[in-house]
């Protein structure tokens, strides 16, 4: 506890720097669980990663929840983790349970799309979803599109390559064409555990504060949303009618 203590002021010294003090988020994360991370998993790096993003989560939002999940070629997503479960998180709710399947082949885009349809259509509000996503190399480009379609959406997508992957594609996200803004930007660290707090939360929060700021000016992000009437169809049955993942991908 005291260690996430020690990490959550290194956060709010960062969003003192930076001017996000006020900012709420939802903070969700995204682990590589592919065969490659398998030592990651069992050395305890990832589990002081989820401790890491943790204190961004405590930070931007009350409920210090921090959303996960795990992805290779199927995804999980798992239970919340907040301050008072994180202790063996990892090995308790991923490497224990027989039904997270792990350590296969990479497939970034069915769980980028389940983490859409959670903020954007389960769980839609009008606080931004700040989302850290941690690869360790051959992303697949056929996320290229999900991420240029979601940019008219209040989600920022922050990855993070580690080790000494193939992070090609990852490399070109500043560049992609056809978005109403930058939504997403890429970071390499190539052994996170040698990074101290201070300098991974300046770097991991390099970018939301502009991309924050473009996207009020855009309407992408409002300072406050109405309830609809209570006979009125909720958000969720409106995007089901139209087709979400139409909506999604519509250019």
């Amino acid at each position: 506890m005291e260690t996430i203590n020690l990490q959550k002021k290194s956060v709010k010294v960062v969003l003192e720097k930076k001017n996000l003090v006020k900012v709420t988020a939802r903070v969700g994360l995204v682990l590589d669980i592919t065969g490659s991370m398998r030592n990651l998993y069992k050395n305890g790096t990832v589990q002081r990663v989820v401790e890491r993003i943790l204190a961004i989560a405590a930070q931007f939002d009350d409920d210090g929840v921090l959303d996960v999940w795990v992805y290779d070629n199927e995804f999980s997503r798992l239970k919340p983790v907040t301050e008072r479960d994180i202790e063996g998180y990892v090995n308790r709710i991923i490497l224990e349970d027989d039904l997270v399947h792990k350590f296969g082949r990479n497939e970034e885009l069915p769980v980028m799309k389940d983490v859409l349809t959670k903020y954007l259509e389960e769980d839609s509000s009008p606080d931004p979803a700040y989302i850290v996503f941690i690869n360790d190399g051959g992303c697949k480009k056929s996320i290229k599109s999900l991420i240029e379609s979601s940019a008219k959406y209040p989600v920022f997508w922050q990855f993070v390559g580690i080790g000494n992957g193939n992070f090609d594609f990852l490399r070109t996200l500043d560049t992609l064409e056809g978005r109403v803004v930058d939504n997403a930007n890429f970071l390499d660290i190539e052994d996170i555990d040698k990074i101290p707090d201070h300098q991974l939360y300046e770097s991991l929060l390099n970018e939301f504060p502009s991309w924050l700021q473009e996207a009020r000016q855009k309407g992408i992000i409002k300072a406050s949303e109405q309830k609809p009437p209570s006979n009125a169809p909720s958000v969720q049955q409106e995007e089901r009618k139209s087709g979400f993942w139409n909506k999604v991908f519509r250019r």
